[in-house]
């Protein structure tokens, strides 16, 4: 189970690297991954695994009291489910080798996206614990949106994929809070714990189901959150087979069928899912039949018929949800297939406009019978998987107990119309496809002008296809392996029922004589299409939910701006005294008005703090009243300097060694930026402006101190840090518990940090080099020594020859020392002062050093590497390193340790929270780089240009001048 899961995560992390090597062929090599787990899960099945409950499960605790252990159980369903996922979407992974003609940069992002979108759908069906789950499923939300939004250079692309997104991220949303209220009135937070016996007399139980519907029916498009679907189709046509014909929108209909056993007694689930999911049905439907564009004409069909499954799964019976799932299964099987035989026509004649296709079907024939045979299971003709379905389906709503009186005539009635109007759009896909148009729509013969200049279409382009068209055909014949497969799940649901199998063949029944019906009266509304055209209205009925999407959409940006405009003036001071304002005045009122506590309070445990004390207000004092910016700099320095000393006199040589390093940095960054800007500040305050901030940073300055006194001495219970020494030896085996409490007991923080350095390193960059591309090329380090010089660059030039020896001296002399010490303090700050952080301080300074003595040349010498490609290997190698124990059993970030006697060293303690602290170090060398490469070589670069740029336009008004003053003489 989890190793395929894995196998997915690792082929989607190669596919860029497949994609570069072997162009559109790695597409090949990628669908071997879901293939084979395809063949897996089959063979589980047919072994029997799943029987009577049976299960594959995997439990690794992670923060429980959060609820948050990373519990996985492959059950029945799970696994049917994991078959329409692996099975199409190997198929669509084929289809893209003959879909896409070349490899362009994006196709190796794409190539993972997708197959990274098999592995989080495979994640969300066996995921067990339910926040587990809507992980994935935003996975599958973001990945969607990453899909769509391929031709990112065109803006409908841009909407469909922003729009898709917030519909679906919103629903998520939803059914998160949905989540949470059912976890914490039941207790249950995995799905196989839910039972009816948990719901029965639950609190808010009603507010939890509909918040839960709210995300799984917009994720399968459900009116009213249906129109993000139809506008989806920007995406490349594989998309549209696998994520939202097949995949992505069952996401709803797993989670609604998972639940619907159990939750079908609250009065809330049939209410909204019944009318929603039949309304769906309907209204797209006839939406259907007002396209011209095939893929739309099929994108209102997926609609409609997501509508008829979630109506029929919601139903929560043992019939239903056996018919349900039989429809899931033909609907992904049909209109996966019918996709990629619009994919084939867009891809040979470059069109999918119905009015510029005549005589398709004339010239190619093979792809006529594969759409002919999909559109007919589509319609619910025999012996097709589809008739075997809806078959099904009718026969269930009719006996259906549950729906006893109005609402099962209601529902019956509902589907009939939903699959009269199936049967129809059916026929106007092929008609509007493949049928031979009257001459004022083609050329001579009836072809016409795209059909007539198409090419040929290749086997990867009508195979997947055909395989899918194949098993229609054999399912509906023989539906006996798929009646197995649903079987299995019905046993162990409803161990206690038995009913129907699948069948072609049931006898002369209500149900084949309302599917004659259906289908005449389908065949009627085509043949009478002209006349029904009148019935259309030129606006929606009911108005436009697109429209209204966007209306909405517009009115939040409009909001937004407005509460924009009152609240940022623009002004850094305004924003600033606000937050200073409001954290001096409301929580001092609420302390003013609350109960407090006795506080004890000692000027200083020794009187060389506030010697320390003394100098950090008198330098900040000077800071705040001084106008010249490096001096001010300067003074800020002294107070963090000031502040590292008091933290080594209470004992944290480690916070000491750490706010000294990156107080340094920050004022070799601030000088950095500073080099820009003129020396003194150009506005000044007037008198009464200037004491009324003197007068705000006193309150603000007695106000935190007030909290924090108040704060320390209102502790009742034994402070945590009484208990971190002793569980840094014993948890991570290091006597440094600053450095173990950052790389193993709170790594996880951690990993959220050094993740926060990574986008800052990128914002910086953006910020600088703005539209421009900030990647450079990598290359092996190599020693220069040709020539006399200190530094690496050459001293011939004249800048170089400028330059202070005695900054070139020292720069030699104190880079391999910082290199060493450095390195000294990553090894040593498990069990001493240092760590990766410390070390990759130390580190960065060096290199910073580096660059002040010489430039940006120097800098290119010193470590010739691409930024981001040393904050990606830091990132990749923490992130592996906390998921690695995984592998073996064993929760996330759990440290390994190995102590051994190396000869002449002695005993050795090894610990796998050095790798993480590896990654650590990595990022802050990678940042310290992008930032000297942005605010330093960067600037320095543009800087030049506009120099350059100067001296051209004086070059060329000289000499226009003389040519001037020439003509005159």
């Amino acid at each position: 189970m989890l190793p395929l899961l894995i196998a997915l995560a690792a082929a989607s992390l190669a596919a860029p690297l497949l994609v570069r090597a072997l162009g559109q062929r790695a597409f090949g090599v990628l669908a071997l991954v879901p293939a084979a787990g395809f063949v897996w899960l089959a063979r589980e099945f047919a072994t029997g695994r799943f029987a009577h409950g049976g299960a594959i499960t995997a439990h690794y605790g992670w923060l429980s009291s959060a609820h948050l252990d990373l519990t996985f159980r492959l059950d029945s369903l799970a696994a049917l489910f994991s078959l329409i996922i692996l099975g199409v979407g190997t198929l669509v992974l084929v289809y893209c080798q003959g879909y896409f003609g070349a490899a362009p940069r994006r196709l190796r992002f794409f190539a993972a996206q997708m197959t990274g979108f098999a592995g989080a759908m495979y994640g969300l069906v066996i995921a067990d614990n339910l926040l587990l789950m809507y992980v994935f499923w935003e996975v599958t939300s973001i990945l969607s949106f990453l899909l769509v939004g391929y031709y990112g250079e065109r803006a409908s692309s841009r909407r469909a994929a922003e729009q898709a997104l917030m519909v679906t991220t919103l629903g998520g949303l939803a059914m998160l809070v949905g989540i949470i209220v059912l976890g914490r009135q039941t207790g249950a937070w995995n799905l196989h714990e839910l039972a009816f016996s948990h719901l029965a007399g639950t609190h808010h139980i009603t507010y939890a189901v509909v918040l839960i519907l709210a995300g799984a029916l917009s994720k399968s498009a459900i009116a009213p959150a249906h129109f993000w679907l139809p506008g989806a189709m920007a995406a490349p046509t594989p998309v549209s087979a696998y994520l939202h014909s097949a995949a992505m929108v069952k996401a709803g209909v797993y989670l609604v069928a998972r639940l619907a056993p159990d939750f079908h007694f609250t009065p809330a689930w049939h209410l909204v899912i019944l009318p929603l999911g039949v309304i769906t049905m309907v209204m797209a439907g006839w939406m259907s039949l007002k396209q011209k564009d095939l893929k739309l004409v099929l994108a209102y069909g997926t609609v409609s018929q997501l509508g008829f499954i979630v109506s029929i799964v919601g139903i929560g019976s043992r019939e239903a949800l056996q018919a349900g799932l039989a429809l899931t299964f033909a609907h992904a099987l049909f209109k996966a297939a019918l996709f990629m035989v619009v994919g084939a026509i867009d891809h040979a004649t470059g069109t999918r406009d119905c009015r510029e296709l005549s005589g398709l079907g004339r010239t190619q024939p093979g792809l006529f019978l594969l759409a002919l045979v999909a559109a007919a299971s589509m319609a619910g003709l025999p012996p097709l998987l589809g008739f075997v379905a809806k078959e099904t389906t009718l026969a269930a709503v009719l006996d259906e107990g549950l729906l006893a009186g109005m609402p099962g005539k209601m529902l019956l009635v509902g589907i009939t119309a939903g699959s009269i109007m199936t049967v129809a759009y059916s026929l106007h896909f092929l008609h509007g496809a493949f049928a031979t148009k009257p001459p004022a729509h083609a050329s001579g013969g009836g072809v016409s002008s795209a059909v007539a200049g198409m090419h040929g279409i290749g086997p990867a382009l009508w195979v997947p296809p055909a395989v899918l068209v194949a098993a229609s055909v054999v399912l509906g014949v023989a539906p006996g392996p798929l009646d197995f497969v649903i079987s299995e799940h019905l046993g162990s649901v409803f161990p206690a029922e038995s009913g129907e199998h699948l069948a072609l063949w049931h006898g002369l029944t209500v149900a084949l004589a309302i599917t004659a019906f259906v289908l005449l009266a389908g065949a009627v509304i085509f043949w009478q299409r002209a006349l029904v055209s009148r019935l259309y209205f030129s606006e929606p009925a009911l108005g436009s939910a697109s429209a209204a999407y966007d209306r909405v959409i517009d009115f939040l940006r409009f909001l937004s701006l407005k509460l924009t405009a009152s609240t940022q003036r623009g002004s850094l001071m305004i924003n600033l005294a606000t937050i200073f304002i409001v954290l001096a005045v409301v929580p001092m009122a609420l302390l003013l008005t609350g109960e407090r506590t006795d506080i004890r309070m000692r000027l200083w445990d020794s009187p060389i703090e506030g010697v320390v004390a003394g100098i950090m207000i008198v330098m900040a004092i000077a800071a705040a009243v001084t106008h010249n910016r490096l001096s001010a700099l300067v003074l800020v320095g002294v107070t963090g300097f000031g502040l590292s000393f008091i933290f080594a006199t209470y004992g944290a040589p480690d916070l000491a060694l750490t706010q000294l390093l990156v107080e340094t940095v920050t004022v070799v960054v601030f000088m950095l930026v500073l080099r820009r800007l003129p020396p003194s500040t150009q506005w000044r305050s007037g008198p009464k402006l200037t004491r009324a901030r003197a007068w705000l940073s006193v309150a603000v300055g007695v106000a935190v101190v007030t909290y924090v006194v108040f704060a320390q001495n209102a502790r009742t219970a034994v402070p945590v840090s009484e208990w971190i020494p002793g569980l840094a030896h014993e948890i991570g085996h290091g006597r440094n518990a600053v450095n173990v409490l950052l790389v193993d007991i709170r790594a996880w923080d951690t990993v959220g940090e050094i993740t926060v350095l990574v986008i800052a390193a990128i914002g910086v960059a953006s910020l600088v080099y703005r539209t421009r591309r900030f990647a450079r090329d990598s290359r092996r380090p190599t020693l220069r020594v040709a020539g006399r010089r200190w530094l690496a660059v050459s001293s011939s030039s004249e800048k170089a020859r400028n330059r202070s020896l005695l900054v070139d001296v020292t720069t030699r002399v104190l880079f391999p020392s910082m290199i060493v010490l450095s390195l000294y303090l990553f090894f040593a700050g498990h069990n001493g002062p240092g760590g990766g952080f410390a070390g990759g301080l130390v580190a960065g300074l060096a290199i910073t050093l580096r660059y002040l003595a010489a430039g940006r040349e120097e800098l290119e010498e010193t470590l010739p590497v691409d930024a981001s490609r040393v904050l990606g290997s830091g990132l990749a190698l923490s992130v592996i390193t906390a998921l690695m124990p995984l592998a073996v059993g064993k929760p996330a970030l759990t440290s390994l340790y190995q102590q051994l006697d190396l000869p002449l060293v002695g005993p050795v303690s090894l610990t796998s929270a050095m790798a993480f602290d590896a990654g650590v170090y990595l990022i802050v060398v990678g940042l310290t780089l992008r930032i000297l490469d942005s605010l330093g070589g960067q600037l320095d670069r543009d800087e030049d240009m506009r120099k350059q740029r100067a001296r051209d336009r004086a070059r060329t008004l000289r000499k226009n001048a003389q040519r001037l003053e020439g003509r005159k003489k």
